[in-house]
């Protein structure tokens, strides 16, 4: 586990990408089995891969997908209960997701478009805080784990909120930390090692809490935070491998 965790931390981003690209047809099929199932690909595995920065987590990236416990909860969350991939919509997808990206892509009644500064698979190169799009342009925004990387996160929620179509919907997925009433953020912490250690990955530059949700608010969106795993048995949350209790913030501009 210490190589493991060694690997994640000293690998660029766009490296672990290229590479787990080549890897996972082969890891696909070596842990097949019929203990856990991937919702977004419908397979079923004997073990899902560990993986995490600094806290090493078991059985949560399916070798299919490269899909993570938030990625099968999104999953499912759009699916059963909205109707997105059958209506057209106007799609902006940042920092896209291995997980999702194809299956995206193949949605034909989406105009799909991705972004992203450094991703080798972004469409469009860009900065999240200064978006080369116009105003009210999109229907649906997907912005999972990246505002957690980005030192000014306000800046790049007004954007998010700037682009996005009123009437239309934002998931603006972070990690945070339940217990945490007030985000902590420290600008002197640049170590990427005590980045680690304090926010949980080299690269972070905060741990979000509880009010992460209104500053969401503060910013003109109208915000769900959707706890779906009560909607799913304990049988079902452990054969998908989901993160109990986990909110989704769905956005909407109105």
């Amino acid at each position: 586990m210490a190589i493991f965790k060694k690997f994640l931390n000293t690998l660029p981003r766009p490296l672990l990408i290229r590479l787990s690209l080549i890897a996972r047809p082969f890891v696909d099929l070596w842990l097949r089995g019929n203990r856990y199932v991937d919702p977004i690909n419908g397979k079923s595995y004997r073990k899902f891969l560990p993986y995490g920065y600094e806290t090493i987590r078991e059985n949560v990236l399916s070798p299919g997908t490269l899909s993570l416990e938030r990625h099968r909860l999104l999953w499912l969350y759009i699916t059963r209960e909205t109707n997105w991939f059958s209506q057209p919509l106007k799609v902006l997808h940042f920092a896209p997701e291995q997980a999702f990206y194809k299956r995206f892509k193949q949605i034909k009644n989406w105009k799909y478009t991705t972004t992203d500064l450094n991703s080798p698979i972004a469409d469009v190169k860009a900065d999240i805080c200064n978006l080369p799009f116009e105003n009210n342009k999109y229907d649906l925004i997907i912005c999972n784990h990246v505002l957690e990387h980005i030192p000014d996160d306000l800046k790049a929620m007004k954007e998010l909120f700037r682009v996005l179509k009123p009437g239309g919907y934002a998931v603006l997925q972070v990690p945070y930390e339940k217990e945490r009433s007030k985000t902590f953020e420290d600008n002197s912490i640049t170590d990427p090692e005590e980045r680690r250690k304090i926010f949980g990955q080299y690269d972070h530059v905060r741990v979000y809490g509880m009010d992460y949700f209104d500053t969401l608010s503060s910013v003109g969106f109208q915000v769900k935070a959707v706890d779906y795993t009560k909607n799913l048995t304990d049988a079902e949350i452990e054969k998908y491998r989901l993160p109990k209790g986990e909110l989704i913030p769905v956005c909407k501009k109105v």
